[in-house]
């Protein structure tokens, strides 16, 4: 039986107060790849920082999870997450 990858939903900040919302099966990385300037919107963020991750069982929910929050479009609702410190968003 196959064992299904994890994923992550990360939320980053940056100094300014803008988040970033994103999902992955390999967190370590993707923050490397936002380090170095893979993706445009986390290019122009100022010196950001991850805000908060959750894990979940599969990529396929975390992915399901960061498009609901990304739909949102609520900062105040994103800074809720953060503060409470957990996702509580389902599918």
């Amino acid at each position: 039986m196959e064992t299904k990858k994890k994923g992550y939903v990360y939320i980053l900040k940056d100094k300014t107060g803008r988040f970033y919302v994103g999902s992955t099966d390999n967190l370590e990385r993707r923050l490397k790849q936002h380090k170095n300037g893979h993706t445009q919107t986390t290019r122009n963020m100022n010196d950001f920082e991850v805000a908060l991750n959750q894990e979940y069982e599969s990529l396929n929910l975390a992915r399901k999870i960061e498009t609901k929050i990304k739909k949102l479009k609520r900062k105040d609702y994103i800074e809720k997450i953060i503060n409470d410190g957990y996702i509580r968003i389902t599918i």
